[in-house]
């Protein structure tokens, strides 16, 4: 069970680093987006280091 939490965990990590690599190749990138995807990668990052 804990390592598909895990396995879960680093999937929405990865797909979190994707949006905000996504968001500042745009054009003209929108910060607060940007600030609010990395504070939920670190949740996430947390989250991944609680389980190790």
């Amino acid at each position: 069970m804990q390592q598909a939490h895990l396995s879960a965990l680093e999937t929405r990590h990865a797909d979190i680093e994707a949006r905000i690599t996504e968001e500042n190749q745009r054009p003209l990138p929108d910060m607060t987006t940007i600030s609010r995807l990395k504070k939920e990668k670190l949740k996430v990052k947390e989250a991944i280091a609680g389980l190790h």
